[in-house]
């Protein structure tokens, strides 16, 4: 095993004297190229010839002239003109040097991974053929929305684009096949979905175009994809939380984008103002004070809060919308129902405008117009809120009942701060107002200080500031609101998720550290859990309730005495509350003091412990294990020790990924409960092994909880067990016996292999009727989840094999238990994964 260089400490190579000192970084940089070059051929060539030509043809300042532009470019005119080498020459022109630069970083970070998995032939068809089929698609699509009468494809048949990115966006999107499962999903949500918003919102020929381009890429890497591999693949629960929360964005940033473009003209831009509010222009003060001295005042005080601090208030519903989707992105309740809030009053505030244009009708074209311009705004929140809606079990943590009371009385104590300052000093300085500036007047204008700019003119009109103090109260009583609130909200959402109760959680663990337990009880510091403690505080066992059902996890622990009296303790508290107990995954040792309660036991488990004392891989039944071990020195792959924590960000990013292709390609949701996830590794107790070659390619993982005695792990227990599919097969193996290797040098007594769940060796006992019952549960389930073969697989490591048993007072209760049970290892099963699970048990 390797231990990772310390943070910041490198290998010095020692400079030559002479020349060749002088020489040697030019001839390492010349090396990278030459290295580079030979390994993405087609990308660097491109790269080059794009600002070869850009230089020849004197682009690279503003782009290419408007004669070479009608020459080269392709778009309605071009076309018409008979320029068929359009769509093959607008590939080699850029529109500026900013974008000329942009598009050759993205090129060198698409090209070299493309190249790699289609090789140089292949992506030059992508490249070439997504740019062709791309712009010709896009400038059909436009001809065919001025023939049905869309608005906003009016005048973009003048328009004639160049560029590459077309071609890239059809790259990037068949790229897309070939990526695992965590970045496949990712680079195809953003690759539909940047040039999608772009086309809402923006609304240009080019827009338009690769939108088309991506369409062609993504049927592309379709048809080159075999076809065991196109099936869709689900998700992980983390995984479509980063998904949604990508959605969210989008519709954020859409409007954002969109006011960097003054001819913006997309059709979801028709009420964009509303999103992101714009300031008055000079021609509307002009004829606003042409009319109405009134208006004139209102504008022209307009004018001073957007050259002002308060402009920031113009983007108040995007950044609140970034806030949230970070909420999301943690799969927090609060931040769901806030989102779903949002959504629903732009629903209902298009409504109210479809309304008032409705009664307008005439004068703008008819109620075909007006349905056409609302309800192509009313499309995106309605997908965001149907999007919501669907997914909404993926959003069910909780904030802890302190932190959301704490949230609540900052923002609440900071409203009414903002709001008495806004009417007392107003009131105050009443003189500094262009009208009568009465307690009154000043509280009906308070909404229109909470609200950006946009909507002042939606909600009872506020006194109108002329004086410096005025003006200043007018500027930052909202300002300092929102602030205050956006940055009270994003701290809530990025707190780490802890226990329900963190004060019993830390009482808890401290009577494990103390005290140990068995090779399970680290479990019960995963959150989800509650805890019951003695009276004498000296026994805790951590449970979950579902439904009517305390499911505990593991074995009670604390000190030995209290320890054994802590069933009978823990099923009278339950008791009380009309509960039924159920101790899971027990030990022999829980089991006896359950049975002199007369309580019925169940084997639900198989524990697997490797003694590590004596270990050593020698003789003909631990030949695959030296086989491992061996066949990775050969290929140059080692065994590192980390903590999620300390682990570099590429190593944690391929961890994520493998766990995320592990889960897509079970196409049924992981199991929780007594199996450990992604979230579970964060602990700093717990360590992480990876098998990581000399590419610090990582071909697979475990993970290792410690067992506890007199406050020192004595015992490792293996939880988390990835590997990647494509890396190297003993991957498994190799990890266990490194870990077991390493903890042996620590003077660890014992390694657990971990129980496997419906599963048990053969010990001669006749089984009860129940026993048979969930013998044959594990061999249904076998094909899906593998408990059976998991177990077979722990042999080849020669363990000990130790019972873990389901203790139950009432086998009355045993079907409620049944239920709790599964809820607790499934709990965000659809119903359409359990039909799936179904059939692919039938089957």
């Amino acid at each position: 095993m390797t231990a990772p260089l310390p943070t910041g400490e490198s290998q010095q190579v020692p400079s030559s004297p002479g020349a060749v000192g002088r020489w040697r970084r030019p001839v390492a940089v010349a090396t990278a190229l030459g290295g580079a070059a030979a390994r993405a051929p087609l990308t660097l060539t491109f790269v080059v010839l794009l600002w070869v030509v850009g230089a020849a043809t004197a682009s690279l300042g503003a782009g290419p002239s408007q004669q070479l532009l009608r020459q080269v470019g392709v778009g309605v005119p071009t076309l018409s003109a008979g320029h068929w080498w359009s769509p093959f020459s607008s590939l080699l022109w850029c529109s500026g040097i900013g974008v000329y630069l942009a598009t050759s970083l993205l090129w060198l970070v698409i090209g070299p991974p493309a190249e790699r998995r289609f090789g140089p032939l292949r992506t030059a068809v992508l490249l070439v053929g997504g740019q062709v089929f791309g712009t010709l698609a896009g400038v059909g699509l436009v001809r065919l929305g001025i023939a049905v009468g869309e608005d906003w494809t009016e005048g973009l048949d003048s328009q004639i684009g160049a560029g590459p990115l077309v071609g890239m966006c059809s790259v990037a999107a068949a790229l897309s096949f070939r990526l695992v499962a965590l970045w496949r999903r990712r680079l195809q949500l953003l690759v539909v979905l940047v040039p999608l918003v772009m086309m809402l919102y923006v609304g240009h020929l080019q827009s338009v175009q690769r939108v088309a381009g991506v369409a062609f890429g993504l049927l592309a890497g379709l048809l080159m994809t075999p076809e065991r591999l196109r099936r869709p693949r689900r998700s992980s629960h983390t995984e479509s939380r980063v998904l949604v929360a990508l959605c969210v964005v989008a519709s954020a940033l859409g409007p954002l984008v969109a006011s960097l473009y003054e001819t913006a003209r997309g059709p979801f831009n028709t009420f964009s103002e509303l999103y992101f509010s714009r300031p008055p222009t000079a021609e509307d003060i002009e004829y606003s004070c042409s009319v109405s001295a009134d208006d004139c005042a209102h504008l022209k005080a307009a004018l001073h809060f957007f050259d002002s601090p308060g402009r920031l208030m113009a983007a108040l519903v995007p950044v609140l919308l970034l806030v949230l989707a970070e909420g999301l992105r943690r799969g927090l309740r609060l931040a769901w129902w806030l989102t779903v809030i949002v959504q629903a009053i732009w629903i209902a505030l298009l409504g109210w405008l479809l309304d008032l244009l409705l009664d307008q009708a005439a004068d703008l074209g008819g109620t075909t117009v007006v349905w056409q311009l609302v309800g192509e705004a009313l499309l995106l929140p309605f997908l965001v809120l149907a999007l919501l809606l669907t997914t909404r079990r993926r959003f069910d943590l909780r904030l802890p009942a302190r932190d959301l009371a704490r949230l609540t009385a900052v923002i609440g104590a900071t409203f009414v701060a903002t709001c008495t300052a806004y009417v007392g000093i107003g009131w105050l300085v009443r003189d500094q107002y262009a009208s009568q500036a009465t307690l009154a007047a000043l509280a009906r204008g308070l909404p229109a200080e909470f609200l950006p700019p946009a909507y002042a003119d939606l909600v009872l009109s506020s006194p109108v500031p002329v004086g410096g103090t005025s003006q200043a109260v007018e500027t930052y009583c909202g300002l300092l609101f929102w602030a205050v609130a956006l940055v009270a909200l994003l701290l809530a959402f990025r707190r780490p998720w802890v226990h329900v109760d963190a004060a019993d959680a830390a009482r808890a663990r401290d009577l494990l550290t103390r005290h140990g337990g068995s090779t399970l009880s680290f479990i019960s510091t995963w959150d989800g859990n509650h805890y019951w403690f003695d009276e004498a505080g000296e026994a805790a066992v951590p449970y979950r309730v579902i439904a009517t059902v305390a499911l505990t996890t593991g074995d009670p622990f604390g000190e030995p005495a209290a320890r054994r009296r802590a069933v009978a303790g823990f099923a009278r508290y339950c008791d009380a509350r009309g509960w039924t107990p159920c101790f899971y995954s027990v030990t022999p040792q829980t089991l006896a003091q359950g049975e002199e309660l007369g309580w019925r036991s169940l084997q639900v488990a198989e524990d697997t412990v490797v003694p590590l004392p004596d270990l050593a891989f020698t003789g003909k039944k631990w030949q695959d294990i030296r086989t491992s071990l061996n066949k990775a020195g050969k290929q140059g792959i080692t065994a590192e020790w980390w903590t999620w924590q300390s682990a570099p960000p590429q190593i944690r990013d391929q961890i994520r990924s493998i766990s995320e292709e592990w889960v897509s390609d079970k196409g049924l949701p992981e199991m929780g409960f007594t199996l450990g996830g992604l979230d579970e590794l964060a602990d700093p107790a717990v360590r992480v092994l990876v098998a990581i070659d000399g590419d610090r390619t990582v071909h697979g993982l475990t993970s290792w909880m410690p067992v506890y005695r007199e406050g020192r792990p004595v015992g490792w227990t293996l939880d988390f067990m990835r590997r990647r599919s494509e890396g190297f097969r003993g991957v498994t193996e190799f990890l266990i016996a490194s870990a077991a290797l390493g903890f042996k040098e620590e003077g660890a007594d014992f390694l657990s292999l971990s129980g496997a769940p419906l599963a048990r060796a053969d010990r001669g006992e006749p089984p009860t009727a129940l026993q048979r019952m969930l013998d044959w549960m594990g061999r249904s389930l076998e094909p899906v989840y593998g408990f059976r073969s998991l177990l077979a697989f722990k042999a080849k490591f020669q363990p000990e094999y130790r019972p873990m048993y389901m203790l139950y007072p009432d086998p009355a209760a045993l079907p409620s238990i049944t239920r709790a049970i599964g809820k607790a290892y499934l709990p965000h099963l659809t119903p359409s994964q359990g039909v799936r699970l179904m059939r692919r048990l039938s089957g």
